[in-house]
């Protein structure tokens, strides 16, 4: 097995503001613009990174609390009379869970301890369930509007029981679903495939999210199943961890047990990059697998790359990144790109095979709808993009509430066949 690395000649992370609009499409030596623009440039980029959390944390608990509030509307005037402190109790119930998952979330970011562990757990299941139970006080008022148009009356308690006894069901039924971890099989025929890798195996494992939820039991299952299916190499496209403050070391030593003959590599997701990317690439370093930082390593005679999720966020980055690696025309190359999107940039690089992940197919319908609008027929499987094949897993793990609904936990095994 013939092994060689080459690194980027040139890359500017730091020309690009968070909106991508002050950029230069030509190689930049520092010398020619003066410390204090590139310092103000860094400065600026620090304090947006700092603002745009806190207004989408915002966003997101008005819109936990205005959902919170619907329910509780819709209990009070379709169940039978409350008491008043039969609705005073409900009301109060729901005001703390109104907060529980941002809370959770934030205090998982900073902590690594059972209880918050246990809290954050609880916050994620009742926001699964919080989804259900939203749709299902929608239905309860449109069949209620329903009925009085044709005439008839309604039974509310019947409907509401109906309906939320229904999210009941579905909320369960995710939550058993999320734990069946799939095995997919796909052929995948690559132009300019080595004669050696012709018959060879890939597994890809996706969106593992070790953390609160996902945690060394878990990736100790996922370790299990990937011996055992004996792969030759194993791709990790991003989102190992789930980024927030827990034993990292512990959580990914079960992968240390992995050892396919041609390597293990891995490339960063966002929830990789939300915690500390740095100290995660030392831990995977160290039980034997390849982090691939804006790199790309022969093996074999197969190209394999690896871009970071931050940098594949921006087009001139990711495009500056791939010319730099002088990829072998003709040669088949498969890349490690969390995202399934700069897809034109991809291709034209040459590229002839992207791994992807981050969808999770959706997770949860009705957010399979919205993922699959924001990114078509790329939310899932294997597709073809001009010359450039892309499969996106959909996870092993989840991220938020531990469910599936509409969609499965996979890994997926690639069998290589010469095109």
């Amino acid at each position: 097995m013939a092994a060689a690395t080459r690194s980027p000649c040139y890359h500017f992370p730091i020309l690009e503001t968070s909106n991508s609009r002050s950029v230069y499409p030509f190689p930049i030596s520092h010398s020619l613009i003066p410390a204090s623009l590139f310092r103000a440039r860094i400065e600026a980029g620090r304090t947006g990174l700092k603002a745009w959390p806190v207004v989408a944390i915002a966003l997101m608990q008005v819109f936990l609390l205005a959902a919170h509030w619907f329910i509780y509307h819709t209990w009070v005037a379709f169940w039978l009379p409350l008491s008043p402190q039969a609705a005073l109790a409900l009301r109060d119930i729901l005001f703390v869970l109104a907060f529980s998952f941002i809370t959770a979330a934030l205090l998982g970011f900073r902590h690594a301890n059972p209880p918050v562990t246990l809290l954050y757990r609880i916050a994620a299941v009742w926001l699964g369930f919080l989804n259900y139970f939203f749709w299902a006080a929608c239905l309860c008022w449109l069949a209620s509007f329903a009925l009085t148009l044709l005439g008839l009356t309604a039974n509310k308690p019947l409907l509401v029981a109906a309906f939320f006894g229904l999210a009941v069901v579905v909320g369960l039924y995710g939550l058993v679903n999320a734990r069946f971890i799939r095995i997919r099989r796909i052929s995948v025929q690559l132009r300019g495939l080595p004669a050696s890798w012709r018959g060879r195996t890939a597994l890809v494992v996706s969106d593992l999210h070790l953390g609160h939820i996902n945690g060394r039991r878990f990736c100790r299952r996922i370790a299990e199943l990937a011996a055992r299916l004996n792969a030759d190499v194993i791709f990790f496209p991003g989102d190992l961890f789930d980024g927030a403050m827990a034993d990292a070391t512990a959580l990914a030593e079960p992968l240390r047990a992995l050892a396919p003959p041609l390597g293990s590599y891995f490339s960063t997701g966002n929830h990789d990059e939300f915690g500390n990317a740095a100290h995660y690439g030392e831990i995977l370093t160290r039980i034997g697998i390849r982090v691939l930082a804006n790199e790309m390593v022969t093996v074999d005679g197969l190209d394999i790359v690896g871009v970071s999720d931050g940098d594949s966020s921006y087009p001139i980055r990711l495009r500056a990144t791939l010319d730099s690696l002088h990829l072998a025309p003709g040669q088949a190359s498969i890349l490690l790109n969390h995202i399934p999107s700069r897809l034109p940039i991809v291709e034209k690089a040459g590229i002839s095979l992207q791994l992807s992940g981050h969808t999770h197919g959706g997770q949860l319908f009705p957010f399979t709808w919205f993922t699959r609008y924001a990114f078509g027929r790329f939310i899932y499987g294997l597709q073809r993009f001009g010359s450039l094949q892309v499969y996106t897993s959909s996870g092993a793990g989840t991220w938020g509430p531990p469910m599936r609904v509409g969609t499965h936990s996979e890994i997926a095994l690639l069998t290589f066949e010469q095109a």
